[in-house]
């Protein structure tokens, strides 16, 4: 008996030392970085970016598995319902937040079931037309929109992004009856309204820089409080008559919930360390991304923050969805 009970304790100690081990040592094999959206858009573009340099900080590989649907949730959803062991992890925007406040059930909670690992950084959005719209600015849309509203439709990225929200907001505010159609992502909604199925649609610029540049969309309005340094000439929508609007995109790294703590605290070292690197600076720097790499106690406050400010806007705009 005292030999089972001694076999048993030293095979316990053993397991707990490999466990210990295995912790210590994270990440030991490849992690997945769920992005709920199809290819092509900006975080999608910023999740690549940080796998790239995760993968060349660690040793091991990072890579990005694309889940879209249901404006994001079907993938965030995966990452909730995951082990907590760091090898599944979420790169997400606003719409995480946001989306519960527009919606009557969600198939997660923000709170409860994720851990903010770090905010990668922001990116200034960009409200676009296609070049056939005649409209150079935002009143100009307006205007025309007012005058014949079944003419424009206006697209977005997501039902529940911070580009749905900004729309309604500019609807709300100038009183247009137009629809907003939502897309499975960023390069969906861009396909439209290039091809003149949708009229205009906001978007964070890196996914959109490279047809203002082309001159197949117009750029009429961007979101921040400042001018954009790449869009010089492209005034604010608070210069157009909406004083108080401010918003931009964010991009965060989560887990599922109880992630441990020595495995959050290492991947938020490694995303900070990634947000410095020349990759992000070259990729993301030069369209608009503002890097920033704050880890789990800032970016749970930050996003406290945001809640709130978006379920002002929700709530002033009365957006809701119907699912």
């Amino acid at each position: 008996m005292k030999f089972i009970t001694r076999t048993l304790v030293a095979a316990l100690a053993a397991t707990a030392a490999l466990a210990a081990t295995a912790q210590g040592t994270y990440p030991n094999k490849t992690v997945r970085i769920v992005v709920p959206y199809v290819p092509g858009g900006t975080v999608d573009l910023v999740a690549r970016v940080l796998a790239q340099r995760l993968t060349e900080q660690t040793g091991q590989q990072f890579i990005v598995d694309n889940r879209a649907g249901a404006s994001g949730a079907i993938g965030s959803d995966a990452v909730a319902k995951a082990p907590a062991d760091g090898y599944t992890l979420l790169v997400q925007s606003p719409t995480l937040i946001a989306n519960p406040l527009m919606v009557k059930t969600t198939p997660y909670d923000v709170i409860r079931d994720f851990t903010p690992i770090a905010m990668m950084g922001s990116v200034p959005m960009v409200m676009t037309v296609n070049a056939a719209v005649p409209a150079t600015n935002l009143k100009e849309l307006v205007a025309a929109a007012r005058a014949n509203p079944k003419q424009y439709a206006f697209g977005t990225s997501a039902i529940g992004s911070p580009m749905h929200v900004a729309l309604e907001a500019i609807k709300h505010e100038n009183k247009l009856e137009v629809p907003v159609i939502g897309y499975k992502g960023t390069a969906a909604a861009l396909n439209d309204v290039l091809g003149g199925q949708i009229s205009a649609i906001i978007d964070a610029i890196p996914s959109s820089a490279q047809h203002i540049a082309s001159g197949k969309l117009r750029a009429i309005a961007v979101t921040t409080r400042e001018r954009v340094a790449s869009l010089p000439n492209v005034p604010t929508v608070a210069e157009q008559g909406m004083p108080e609007f401010e918003m931009s995109s964010w991009y965060g790294l989560w887990g599922p919930a109880k992630l441990p703590d020595d495995v959050t605290r290492k991947l938020a070292a490694e995303v900070a360390k990634a947000m410095k690197s020349p990759l992000v600076a070259e990729r993301l720097g030069g369209q608009g991304f503002i890097a920033s790499g704050i880890g789990p106690q800032p970016f749970a406050n930050f996003i406290t923050k945001e809640t709130a400010m978006y379920a002002r806007t929700v709530r002033d705009a009365n957006i809701r969805i119907d699912q």
